[in-house]
């Protein structure tokens, strides 16, 4: 061991108060699958033949690779993000061959009696590939070139998830979006982004007028409040608005035929964006083309909804997202899980039923309460209270991760540290949303909760890497 690399792990270079937030995060984690699973003939924190004693195995093993990362001078991750990138991209291929199918998804690998779930390791790696190919000198987020680099290091990995059909750890993908936005990626994308997902969502609740009309509200409301000549264009604008409303309500009355009501509202609005492109023309407001772009890319979006609903999505993927918007109630089969999830939350109260009382958990009424629904024995078990202190956890632990990345030197250095941070916010978020219904069920573990060996190693050694990188770069400021 060289001298750097015991000053960086035993001399106070660490944050020791984000490794302190790890530690009660996993000792709680690890107490609510105790209880998820608890077993009174055999209640020893060691059965390996219970779930909380391998998982206890599994924290040991993954502390003594803690151990390890922190021994490791942190320029190695720079020089194996390439090498790591490519081998994990090998073994999802593989476990598309020889992977064994477990819950409908063909993502494990099995050696001997340990199960392993590549796709978890192969959000560090990616985080690794992303933080080196951002922090060259020559990458220019806004050339697209290499925007295009960076969409295909995120979409390989996730491309060959889909294909194990495990779309919910393909969906924590997304969280490198928001490494993206913090390295200056243009905030349009997003925008569209958001759209394209309040668009979907919303042509199951409203008529395709109405989407139409909302269009041509936002539109005109978002372009009359920007760049100046706010009165005239508050005026030309809202009229524009009103004369589409007056068509909509007009035809809503007065026409019974829905067809007929959406090729008069739709005319109505087209002569409307002919005069819209006169008078940006004429005032030269390049703002309006912008909004014009998402205004027709929508009316294309929303006609294709239906499509991608009935053809592409699998039968538990549309009945989950019909539960979420409230339009089927099923809680005996699609719902059951997030219906007992909720009842158990809402049983307890303030303070919870006390350690080991939980009556859902106790007598199984939620499915994978050890793995993706944990967080519902916390809202059971230590009630309002308790779920609001881990989530608190959550957020400081999120909050220091990205201090950490903000105080480093480095781009590659800055850029991990964002991408963990926002893995577990995805994770997080989904996950807790899912248990009291206000998320689809895809299937994600809640960080250092669910019960999982490939989880709970693999977020460790995220978190630990970029421990490692913010404490070589706090020796390198002191020095």
């Amino acid at each position: 061991m060289t001298g750097r690399q015991d000053k960086a792990f035993g001399s106070g270079h660490i944050d020791w108060w984000v490794v302190a937030i790890y530690a009660a995060l996993v000792l709680i984690g690890w107490v609510n699958i105790y209880a998820a699973v608890y077993n009174e003939s055999q209640a020893g924190v060691f059965d390996l033949s219970q779930r909380y004693g391998m998982q206890m195995l599994w924290i040991g093993i993954s502390l003594a690779v803690a151990v390890v990362i922190l021994l490791v001078d942190d320029k190695y991750w720079h020089m194996l993000a390439y090498p790591f990138y490519g081998v994990a991209i090998l073994v999802l291929l593989a476990v598309l061959v020889v992977g064994r199918e477990v819950n409908g998804a063909k993502a494990w690998i099995f050696i001997g009696p340990v199960a392993l779930q590549p796709a978890e390791f192969v959000k560090f790696t990616t985080a690794l590939a992303l933080a080196r190919y951002m922090s060259r000198y020559t990458f220019n987020i806004h050339d697209l070139k290499d925007l295009l680099r960076v969409g295909l290091i995120i979409a390989v990995p996730a491309a060959i998830i889909v294909l194990q059909n495990d779309a919910g750890s393909a969906v924590v993908y997304g969280a490198f979006l928001f490494v993206m936005y913090r390295e200056g990626m243009n905030g349009w994308l997003y925008v569209a982004g958001m759209l394209a997902i309040a668009l979907f969502l919303g042509s199951f609740l409203f008529t395709p007028e109405t989407i139409l009309v909302l269009l041509v509200l936002g539109c005109t409301v978002a372009e009359g409040l920007t760049n100046g000549y706010w009165k005239q264009k508050i005026i030309f604008l809202s009229g524009i608005a009103l004369s589409t409303l007056i068509i909509y309500f007009t035809s809503v009355f007065f026409i019974t035929e829905n067809t007929e009501v959406f090729w008069a509202l739709l005319a109505s609005v087209l002569v409307s964006l002919v005069f819209v492109v006169l008078y940006a023309y004429r005032h030269r407001l390049r703002n309006v083309y912008v909004y014009l772009v998402l205004f027709l890319s929508s009316l294309v979006f929303v006609s294709t909804v239906d499509y991608v609903f009935d053809n592409v999505m699998q039968i538990h993927q549309q009945k989950r997202i019909l539960d979420l918007l409230g339009l089927e109630s099923d809680t005996q089969n699609w719902g059951y899980n997030v219906n007992q999830s909720k009842i158990a939350i809402g049983s307890g109260g303030l303070l919870g039923k006390g350690f080991l009382e939980g009556t859902q958990t106790r007598f199984d009424f939620v499915p994978e309460q050890s793995t993706d629904f944990i967080f519902c024995t916390v809202g059971e078990e230590w009630g309002f209270v308790g779920t609001s202190i881990v989530t608190v956890l959550f957020c400081l632990l999120i909050l220091r991760l990205m201090k950490m990345g903000e105080r480093q030197r480095e781009a590659f250095g800055r850029i991990y540290c964002y991408c963990v941070a926002a893995i577990f916010f995805v994770h997080v978020v989904i996950n807790i949303g899912m248990t009291i219904g206000i998320m689809p069920v895809i299937g994600i573990p809640l960080p250092f909760f669910s019960y999982g060996g490939s989880s709970f190693l693999a977020f460790t050694v995220l978190f630990f890497v970029a421990v490692r990188l913010d404490a070589g770069k706090r020796e390198l400021l002191r020095n």
